[in-house]
């Protein structure tokens, strides 16, 4: 009589059965993936203008991965690309905020080499205007208002014992910083990970709102808020720092004036994997309440800039899916765009930066929305239905919920860029199984190893003795 496997061979069996099946669906959904290139999208729209986009490319050691480009695009109203341009440095290039300007050139922020530069770039001639250069390595935005002053976002990554994180003027033709709110002077000292990080708040996006005001994106913070040039106050505050269900770590948020002046706030809630629109109820100055009145979710990885057009839909940049779309209030994507490598911004240039078309309260179209069209619906391979019905039955803590999220979001800046998501995180889910199956295997043997080594030391010593 032929006895049964042991628990240890049935254990085995099953951790080849699930490394094997890990294996050969990584490998099913890598055959059928399309690899992100520039390329025009599913569309149902015509523009009425070009669309300036740039990509924030990624980096090793300083240099440029040929497969992950940082570069700026120009796409016509029919989809085709006008122009592209890789920077005067292709090798060490970001590109993040670029705004169109009334004269047609473009305003564009270019860190390289450790410094940040922003110049005004003439599309025709593809050359700079004039450029300036700010110590920061890495800021994201700057603007420029009043003709001569520059608007910036001070990133600084310090190295000193507190935070200069700021949002400062810059005078061109003083060449000096003619103002500066610091926010240290305003934020505590454990706000976030604390004021001795080296990037403390990670102020991501500026905007002149009016005249003397300015919206600023506290990244680290969760927060929007609005500061008065002139008495440096903070008037308007959306979201507190760690409150994830209202905001968590967004980017370019813009100002809307809704009926009756009711301000109101769209703003890409990019770890939250969603566009999302609030209105002001009311309150005192910093605080007030906030009614969320637009939600935009589904499919997007970390989205960084939504933009309402005057038509009433909303530009949007999937960064993370490496492209640029156009959504009605009631989530169709009627326009899109291919731009990798890690879209960042987009403007339609006719309206200029911030265009400010209407709240969605204005239109009629408040709500909870899913994002629905597009090519990415067909461009990628569906969730494994098994994953996907475990997943969809099975509660998970919140640790877990937030370690997928974030998952989903470093994943593409460290795969293969031929390799999809799912398909690259089954290989590491496979290589961990391995890894676990082979401690567990050591443990369960360790005295057989000991022995083999044991003997094969006193082997090697006989071996040496008989040489002597």
């Amino acid at each position: 009589m032929v006895g049964l496997p042991s628990r240890r061979w049935l254990v085995r069996g099953l951790l080849g059965v699930v490394v094997l099946s890990l294996l050969l669906t990584s490998g099913v959904l890598t055959l059928s993936y399309e690899e992100p290139t520039l390329r025009s999208g599913v569309t149902t729209a015509t523009p009425d203008s070009e669309t300036v986009i740039s990509s924030q490319g990624w980096h090793a050691s300083g240099i440029s991965l040929p497969s992950r480009p940082a570069r700026l695009v120009s796409v016509a109203e029919n989809g085709s690309v006008n122009w592209t341009d890789d920077g005067a440095d292709n090798r060490t290039n970001w590109f993040y905020d670029i705004d169109p300007l009334a004269n047609g050139n473009l305003l564009v922020v270019n860190p390289i080499r450790g410094t940040t530069v922003v110049y005004e770039f003439d599309p025709e001639s593809r050359e700079r205007v004039w450029t300036e250069r700010f110590d920061s390595p890495d800021i994201h935005d700057i603007d420029r208002i009043n003709g001569d002053e520059l608007l910036v976002a001070g990133i600084n990554y310090d190295t000193g014992p507190t935070s200069n994180d700021s949002v400062f003027v810059y005078n061109r033709t003083t060449e000096e910083v003619t103002w500066e709110w610091k926010f240290k002077n305003h934020y505590p000292a454990n706000a976030d990970n604390g004021i001795e990080t080296k990037d403390w708040t990670h102020v991501n996006d500026v905007d002149e709102i009016r005249d003397g005001e300015f919206l600023v994106s506290v990244r680290n913070m969760d927060q929007v808020i609005a500061v008065n040039r002139s008495t440096k106050d903070i008037e308007l505050r959306l979201g507190s720092d760690g409150n994830h269900s209202r905001l968590f770590e967004q980017h370019n948020p813009t100002y809307l004036k809704g009926k009756n002046g009711t301000p109101t706030v769209l703003v890409a809630d990019s770890e939250n994997d969603r566009i999302v629109e609030y209105a002001r109820t009311g309150g005192p100055p910093g605080n007030g309440s906030w009614e969320r009145t637009w939600t935009l979710s589904g499919g997007m990885n970390w989205p960084r800039d939504a933009d309402r057009l005057p038509n009433g839909n909303t530009l949007v940049v999937d960064s993370m899916n490496h492209r640029v779309i156009e959504v009605t209030p009631e989530g169709e994507v009627v326009w899109e765009m291919h731009a990798p490598w890690a879209t960042y911004d987009a403007e339609r240039v006719a309206h200029g930066d911030e265009p400010g078309g209407p709240t969605i309260r204005e239109q009629n179209a408040t709500g909870t929305v899913a994002l629905h069209g597009g090519s990415r619906e067909t461009a990628l391979p569906p969730v494994p239905a098994v994953v996907g019905g475990v997943v969809s039955t099975t509660p998970l803590p919140s640790e877990l919920t937030e370690f997928a999220v974030r998952w989903k979001h470093v994943a593409p800046w460290i795969k293969p860029t031929w390799l999809p998501t799912w398909a690259f995180s089954m290989l590491v889910v496979s290589l961990l199984v391995l890894l676990g199956w082979a401690a567990g295997e050591g443990i369960h043997q360790r005295r057989r190893i000991r022995r083999r080594f044991v003997r094969s030391v006193g082997t090697v010593r006989a071996e040496l003795q008989r040489d002597r």
